[in-house]
């Protein structure tokens, strides 16, 4: 199995950065120049990604609104509903194709978060010889109980991938799939207006028959992490479930 993805430090340098400088025009917003549009519904538009760092991909763009200053803790309902079940769609019709060993699916918002642009987006990349799912562990979504529906659950982490805190929805009957919005919405919203973090990724997985998705607030890495793999785990998991439920449900 390939244990690292090849970045490529030309291509990347192109990328246009309109997080940090907002100076510079943002290419989601001048929607009559996209190119290789895949496919659209109302404002949201999957597009090829025109910078692919990451040799033996297929990346593409899935840009969420054609509102710059938006972000998915504020959307309406319907628009939250459509965004989700349209990218999940093409997500798992990636998957199915058989083109790909695995296909990812996330979401950069901030300055930590790893990303270059701040119009409101995700990226769904097909990978040729990689297989996430040989990363991840059924204990990094276990965790305390936020709330729970009929084929659908919320919590937080007790094992978390990196460390701190780690929001996870759990999605085992796909006709629940708007609820699974709106729990993530609801984990931004806490995220970003609540706890004022401004920065987080979303990330989706599929665990045999379940869909999940990892909501996780970002902060400076902890040198533990990087140095020794040493996850940390915060002592008030069920404070802050309260907090939520208190706030929200």
């Amino acid at each position: 199995m390939q244990s690292h993805m090849i970045f490529n430090t030309s291509i990347g340098r192109q990328k246009p950065e309109t997080i940090i400088n907002r100076q510079h025009a943002c290419p989601f917003c001048e929607r009559e120049q996209l190119d290789d549009i895949i496919d659209q519904r109302g404002s949201i538009i999957l597009v090829k990604n025109k910078y692919p760092v990451l040799l033996d991909t297929f990346p593409t763009v899935l840009i969420e609104t054609d509102e710059c200053d938006s972000e998915l803790s504020i959307y309406d309902k319907d628009h939250l509903h459509d965004l989700f079940a349209f990218g999940v769609e093409h997500w798992l019709r990636m998957e199915q194709s058989g083109d790909y060993r695995s296909v990812i699916f996330f979401k950069n918002h901030g300055p930590l978060s790893g990303g270059s642009i701040r119009h409101p987006h995700m990226q769904i990349s097909g990978l040729k010889h990689y297989d996430y799912r040989l990363n991840i562990a059924e204990e990094q979504f276990r965790g305390v109980l936020i709330d729970r529906q009929p084929g659908v659950e919320c919590n937080i982490s007790t094992h978390p991938r990196i460390s701190f805190y780690e929001y996870n929805v759990l999605l085992s009957d796909f006709d629940q799939l708007p609820k699974l919005a709106d729990y993530v919405q609801m984990l931004v919203r806490y995220v970003v207006q609540h706890r004022k973090i401004s920065s987080y990724n979303l990330f989706f997985y599929q665990l045999q028959e379940t869909i999940a998705v990892k909501v996780i607030p970002r902060f400076p890495t902890s040198p533990l992490a990087i140095g020794y793999g040493i996850k940390q785990v915060s002592n008030n998991l069920d404070e802050v479930a309260a907090e939520i439920q208190q706030l929200y449900l």
